[in-house]
């Protein structure tokens, strides 16, 4: 049991894939959107289930019980070689430029 007042991550549902506009990539047409969202309870629960939290700003938000105590994280991807060598030829480019 997941005590009141916890610092929880929840998920909903925005838009079921059927709800999605047309003029998305296919791969992203067959997916739920959702969103995710981290506050505390405001009652006794487990994870699964639904749950209301207050969100640091204050708003009341109803959502699947997915995580407790999440961390912040976040990433700019896997690295890219591509990316590098367009840094690499724009450094050069540029480089160039300035010694003219």
């Amino acid at each position: 049991m997941i005590k009141k007042n916890t610092y929880v991550l929840v998920k909903k549902t925005i838009l079921n894939k059927e709800q999605r506009t047309a003029h998305i990539p296919e791969d992203t047409k067959c997916v739920d959107f959702i969103m995710k969202i981290k506050g505390n309870l405001t009652h006794d629960a487990n994870i699964g289930e639904q749950v209301i939290i207050i969100t640091e700003t204050k708003r009341v938000i109803e959502g699947t019980l997915i995580e407790i105590n999440p961390a912040y994280t976040h990433s700019f991807g896997e690295h890219v070689e591509e990316v590098m060598q367009m840094k690499d030829i724009i450094l050069s480019e540029v480089e160039d430029i300035s010694h003219d």
